[in-house]
Parts: structure tokens; sequence; C-alpha cells
């Protein structure tokens, strides 16, 4: 039986659609040509002023460099600390495994604002005895931003956990096989997928992340997504148009990778 295929008016819908969706995107295009000074659509000349801007004031090269650092370490700590957590959940499953997970996940449900006030005073209290884990350091944006993105990664890894036979955990246990054991050589392969969707998810959140690093930042620590912020609200800076097309093109050229490596594998499949 051949698959059910799209006709040509759900084609056209579809695609319709996708453009409409599109469209907020596709208009940040032009205005990043502008040669003004500020933001407009660009009439009869165009300009790369913007896009040159961004190579020549070293704020944006360190505002982006911080931001990668900062979710990369962030995400591989959030990740293993989710790891940890979920997997010590499936494997001893306690009498208030529910509880547990819940208080896990708690950063998840509670509102923004709630959790960068707490996360600020937080900071702050540390800044009194030490200034390396403190407000508006690279370490202090590193915990708050793994506190954030940890129920994220406790939820994936959970699901991958939930699909695991329990039948082979016991297998190694009754053939003497360590808790570590255990854990490395049966339960991080088969869940390795899940650990490293969670890694990646963590650290795209980690990325964007503009919310709660207003809170517990100041002139020391500004990551990119606080940099455009800062843009925005002081002058309406068209370099924001400029490092938004670029970032929309990375994110298209990630995209349309994984798309050309599928179609090959099931071309080869």
């Amino acid at each position: 039986m051949k698959p059910l295929a799209p006709g040509p008016v759900v084609t056209v819908l579809a695609a319709l659609v996708a453009v409409f969706l599109m469209m907020p995107l596709i208009a940040v295009i032009p205005v990043s040509f502008t040669p003004n000074r500020y933001l407009s659509v660009p009439t009869e000349e165009w300009s790369l002023r913007h896009y040159r801007s961004l190579i020549d004031n070293p704020a944006w090269a360190a505002g982006t460099w911080l931001s990668i650092r900062i979710g990369l370490v962030s995400a591989l700590v959030s990740t293993g600390l989710a790891t940890l957590f979920a997997t010590g959940l499936w494997m001893i499953e306690p009498r208030f495994k529910a509880l547990y997970l819940g208080l896990a996940l708690l950063p998840m449900v509670a509102p923004p604002v709630v959790s960068a006030l707490t996360l600020y005073f937080f900071l702050i209290s540390l800044s009194k005895v030490n200034s390396f884990l403190a407000f508006d350091t690279f370490a202090g944006v590193v915990l708050a931003h793994a506190v954030m993105i940890a129920p994220f990664a406790v939820v994936l890894i959970s699901v991958a956990l939930s699909q695991i036979d329990r039948r082979i955990d016991l297998a190694a246990r009754s053939m003497g096989a360590s808790t570590f054991t255990r854990l490395v050589k049966v339960i991080l392969p088969n869940i390795r997928f899940g650990v490293l969707s969670a890694l990646f998810l963590t650290f795209v959140l980690s990325w964007e992340e503009i919310g709660v690093t207003l809170f517990i930042t100041s002139v020391n620590a500004v990551t990119l997504p606080r940099l455009m912020w800062m843009g925005l609200r002081d002058n309406i800076d068209p370099a924001i148009a400029a490092i938004s097309v670029v970032l929309l093109a990375i994110v298209v050229a990630v995209v349309l990778t994984k798309t050309l490596i599928q179609h090959l594998r099931r071309s080869d499949g």
C-alpha cells in the first residue's frame, strides 16, 4: 500500500501557513540592511554597516563568547545533575518518588519573576562571603541558569528511563554488578540519546535565557541576549536586526543539515 501523500490544495495551504508564521522573522532581514542609525526598512540604499559593526564592536563578540561558555557549562552541570537524580529515582524507587520529582520540577512551573527574585537575593547573599559564585559573575550566572534549565533535562531523561526494561538492570544486579557498573554499563548506554537531547535542549535554553539574566547581572557578565535587550531598550540599535539575521541563518543551516543527513540515511537504508 502506497503511503498517503497530501494533495496540492493541502500542500499550498501548508506553505501559506508556513510563510505566515515566518513573516515576522523574514521582516527582520531587510531591516538589518538599513543605512540609518535607527530601525527602518531601506528604500533605495542598502548598507552592511550594521553587520560590520558586529565585527568592529568587541562587545558583540564578547557577549556571544560569554553566552556560549555559560550555555556549555550550564548544560553540562544541569544535565549531569538531572541524570544522577533521574537514574537514582529509577533505580531506588523511593516511597515519595512523586514528591521528589515534583520538587525537582518546581523551577519549571514557578513564575519566572519569582525564580529571578529568589536567585537574585541568593546570589546577593553569596556576594557577601565570596567573589566567585556571586551576583554578576560567570559562576553565578551558570548556577542560576542550571537551576532554571535542570527540570527540562529531568523530564527528558525520565522519559528515556521509562522506556528501559527493568529486567536488564535486574539481570546485571543478579550477576553481582555493582551500582556504579550498572549505571555506567547498563543504564547510561540505553539512555544516551535522552541525555544528548537533554544536553542540547539545556544549552539552547541557557543561550536564550533573558528573564533571570536581567536580575542577576549588571555590567560584568553581559550575555548576548542581555546585550540585545540593552540595545533595544536604550537606543534601538539596528545591529540587533543584523545579529538576529545571523542567528536565524545559523538555525536554518543546522536544520537543513539535519534534514539532509536524515535524507541520506533513508536513501542508504
